[in-house]
Parts: structure tokens; C-alpha cells; sequence
């Protein structure tokens, strides 16, 4: 499986994480010594079942190091440009990848097995987008102070996990219902809103189950989708606050240490 680590982020001025960045990546924020996305690399690189990996965002390794053949691309125009232009490459290093791992340099607390869990689930199905969500009861067991924006459906409160897979020719064959999905990530009633009116309706009085909103995203994309219920909260850990920052720093300082 291939691997793609999204890490274009770049906090402007009077963003919550600029005074930790300067103009510099965030994905290359300090973490117990080593820089955020050397973390997810470490749980990367480490998975046997993991073969090529892109990282795009950096303008250089800036000591990053990686054991698996690893490419470094440029930060394009925006999130979706990044994912476009990052599994055209994967294409072009390995033409017969059917899938791809989508995971962001900001959730430095994610390890091998998670990987290896996700990889697991994505050679088992046939399904053309992999998305993970964590319970709000699980995130706030794991993570009690992480204060995360959670969706309020029928059946469960969660939040979006940054550890995905999606079919490679997706990117070749996608539509504008599908880029537009993608770009209102961080705005589940936008997202909803795009889907359909009648599921915005639902979330707003909380009447929608998650396989509802699943069916119904698979059949305005002309695809099959498949929601997973991610047991791991640090899949949904990503630092965007500087209290997200101070909580991961400390646990991965134990890691480190042990």
C-alpha cells in the first residue's frame, strides 16, 4: 500500500498555531525533539505492509528521515490540489496502486498498528472511499481536554478522523460534486448542505443516522463509500490549537523517554 502524508499547512499571522510556526510548516513544529510529521512518518514507514510514501507540503526534508523509498512534493494551491497532484505521483511510482493512504502530518500520535489496522480493512473491500470517524465518548475517554468539534447525529456524536483511503482512479474520474465535498471538509453542515438538502435537515435536528449519511454521500458522488467507526482517538487527535499542541507534547515526551 502507498502512502500519502498531507503536510501543507503553513499557520498564518493571528492563526492559533503562528506564534509555534513564524511562516513555517506546521507540520514541522517541534514534538519531543523531532518534528511533528517525523512522528506519523515513524508509524508509516514502520508498517511492512507500506511501500512507497509521498509527502507534500515541504520544500525540503529539513532532517526528516524515512527507511521506505519516500518522495517529497511542493505544497500546491489548496488541500485538494495537494491530494491531486500527490496520487499523480503515487501513479507514476507504482502504476498498479488501486488505493491510497490519506494521512495528515498533524496527528503525530497515530502508530504502526493504526496503520496496519487501516491498511487491513482497505485490502478487504472493494469500496472507493475509506473514511474514518471517532465516537465522541471515545475521543473524550482518550483525549478529556482535547475540546474537538464534534457532528451530533441520530445514532452518535463523532468527529472526522485524518487517517483515510480512497481508489486511486478516483482522482481521474472525480466530479465537482466530489471536489467540492473535499474542500468543505472542516464544515459538516457545508458538507451536508452539498449532499443534499433533505440530510441538512437532518443533521440540524439531529434525525440522521451515520449509515444514512453515508448511503446518501456514496449516492450523490456515484461511488461506494464506506464509513468506519475508527476505535482509534488518535486518528482525530490533530493539533489545529496550541492546548492540542501542549497535550501531545506530553505524551509523545513519555514515548520519547521510554
Amino acid at each position: 500500500m502507498d502512502v500519502l502524508i498531507t503536510a501543507g499547512g503553513i499557520p498564518a499571522p493571528g492563526e492559533p498555531l503562528y506564534e509555534y510556526t513564524k511562516g513555517a510548516p506546521k507540520a514541522m513544529i517541534n514534538i519531543a525533539g523531532k518534528p511533528m510529521v517525523q512522528w506519523v512518518l515513524d508509524a508509516v514507514s514502520h508498517s511492512k505492509n507500506v511501500e512507497h510514501i509521498i509527502v507534500i507540503g515541504l520544500r525540503e526534508l529539513g532532517g526528516i528521515t524515512c527507511p521506505k523509498p519516500l518522495t517529497l512534493l511542493r505544497n500546491q494551491t489548496d488541500m485538494l490540489s495537494n491530494i491531486i497532484t500527490g496520487i499523480e505521483q503515487i501513479s507514476k511510482v507504482n502504476p498498479a496502486a488501486e488505493h491510497v493512504l490519506l494521512i495528515a502530518s498533524d496527528i503525530p500520535a497515530i502508530t504502526t498498528e493504526m496503520v496496519d489496522w487501516l491498511i487491513d480493512i482497505v485490502e478487504k473491500s472493494d469500496a472507493d472511499l475509506f473514511y474514518n470517524v471517532i465516537s465522541k465518548e471515545s475521543m473524550e475517554k482518550r483525549y478529556p481536554t482535547s475540546k474537538r468539534t464534534y457532528t451530533h447525529l441520530k445514532d452518535i456524536s463523532l468527529c472526522g478522523g485524518d487517517m483515510n483511503a480512497l481508489r486511486v482512479d478516483m482522482i481521474h474520474n472525480r466530479s465537482k460534486l466530489w471536489d467540492d465535498l473535499i474542500s468543505s471538509r472542516k464544515n459538516p453542515a457545508k458538507q451536508a448542505s452539498i449532499i443534499g438538502f433533505s440530510l441538512l435537515i437532518k443533521l440540524l435536528f439531529h434525525s440522521a443516522t451515520l449509515e444514512e449519511g453515508a448511503r446518501s454521500i456514496s449516492q450523490r458522488l456515484g461511488m461506494k463509500g464506506k464509513v468506519i467507526r475508527c476505535p482509534y482517538p488518535e486518528a482525530g487527535m490533530d493539533v489545529d490549537k496550541p492546548h492540542q499542541l501542549e497535550i501531545i507534547r506530553a505524551e509523545l515526551s513519555k514515548v520519547a523517554a521510554s
